[in-house]
């Protein structure tokens, strides 16, 4: 069983509720629910960080990237969008 730090946490209680809601929803307890959500979003938030860095040394990404790359995000999730856009490799 994987290793837990017990935490206090407040919430108010519409949040709470909804939380509750999720969790049933999703087969999980309520901590368990918050836990992957606060996993979910760390995440995120270090995929955004590293898009931000590589843009710092390489510049921003073209219309064209953001377009393969929301392509290849919808195939992972399995929700493929109706066309797949014409790969165009960045010049060095």
């Amino acid at each position: 069983m994987a290793q837990r730090e017990k935490r206090s946490v407040s919430f108010p209680p519409d949040l709470a509720g909804a939380i509750d809601q999720a969790a049933k929803a999703a087969g999980s307890s309520f901590s368990s629910w918050i836990a992957e959500t606060a996993s979910r979003r760390l995440r995120l938030e270090a995929g955004r960080q590293g898009v931000a860095e590589w843009e710092l040394e390489h510049g921003p990404l073209t219309e064209q990237e953001l377009a393969e790359g929301l392509h290849r995000a919808r195939e992972l999730l399995g929700r493929a969008s109706s066309s797949a856009p014409t790969s165009k490799k960045r010049s060095a």
